[in-house]
């Protein structure tokens, strides 16, 4: 899993105004939870730039005035305007504890349904993964080599040592579909094999 470090300052004051004022100095109010305590804090937009603007997970090292932890963003508010970021919780990590994190699906291989003319249709982008932290996948690999037109590969048929994928296990993650020029050719086939019987 990849890890990045931010520094982060202890807030006193957590009201609307002061939240407005930190963003105004470049600052993102945020909160850490899931240990003892909540803790209220402010971090640099700019460093939160690399762990928010990534389809992959990203560990979080938080120095919080000198006090270190381990954590990810467990969710992020963004303004509806300039879809810049206005909040951040953060959850801390145990090693012992298990976690929930929606872990990016990579698709692998070419699919031979895909050669003859089908077209790729992925419905999941990520799964929601359980697992104590350091089991976490950095991703999770999704296998073409086996789909024809007209299969597809669900979530039940990934396989994931220490963890749990929580979806359900019927929903599709990616499946080829016959295409309008794919089902076009083999009409006239069809039209054609007819027309040489007579």
């Amino acid at each position: 899993m990849k890890s990045i470090a931010i520094s982060g300052s202890a807030r006193q004051n957590v009201g609307k105004r002061d939240a407005k004022e930190l963003r105004y100095e470049g600052q993102i109010p945020a909160v850490l939870y899931g240990g003892k305590e909540q803790t209220h804090l402010s971090v640099s937009a700019a460093d939160l730039k690399p762990v928010l603007y990534t389809p992959d997970v990203v560990f979080v090292e938080l120095d919080i005035d000198g006090k270190k932890t381990k954590a990810i963003v467990q969710e992020a508010q963004f303004h509806p305007l300039t879809d810049l970021v206005t909040h951040v919780d953060f959850l801390e990590l145990f090693d012992d504890k298990e976690v929930s994190v929606n872990i990016p699906i990579k698709l692998t291989g070419t699919s031979p349904g895909v050669k003859m003319g089908g077209k790729l249709v992925q419905k999941l982008r990520n799964l929601r993964v359980k697992a104590l932290p350091n089991n976490l996948p950095q991703e999770i690999e999704v296998p073409m080599e086996s789909l024809e037109v007209g299969k597809s590969f669900r979530v039940a048929q990934v396989s994931l040592e220490n963890a749990k994928v929580l979806n359900n296990s019927d929903d599709t993650i990616v499946s080829v579909i016959m295409s309008r020029a794919l089902r076009q050719a083999e009409q006239e086939a069809a039209k054609a094999a007819k027309g040489g019987k007579k």
